[in-house]
């Protein structure tokens, strides 16, 4: 399960412009029950991926602005990113990709 940590980043364009840089070039889409990729072609399911950033970022004018970045890696070597506008889709997921998107938010007072 992804921890939400602390983020660094002052803007969600900033994270997808820094995670670029470090090899997420590829964009995913959530389908209901695996990510797609379309610059490459390839499904990969729940199993078949690992995410390896999660950063929350809350809009300053409403609450429908909020939304989560996900840095995703894929079992073969397939790096990309996910924008999540905080579960909207989750009706349309699979059980096992709402397990998969489920995280944990680090708790400041326990670090």
């Amino acid at each position: 399960m992804p921890i939400i940590n602390d983020n660094p980043y002052e803007s969600l364009s900033f994270a997808i412009e820094d995670l670029k840089s470090k090899g997420y070039d590829k964009d995913f889409n959530q389908k209901e029950e695996y990510l797609e990729c379309k610059q490459n072609k390839n499904n990969y399911k729940p199993e078949d991926f690992t995410i390896t950033h999660a950063y929350r970022f809350e809009g300053m004018s409403s609450a429908g602005d909020n939304s989560v970045l996900y840095g995703i890696e894929a079992a073969d070597g397939t790096k990309g990113l996910l924008v999540d506008a905080y579960g909207v889709y989750a009706d349309s997921l699979s059980t096992e990709m709402i397990e998969k998107f489920r995280v944990e938010y680090e708790d400041p007072d326990e670090v």
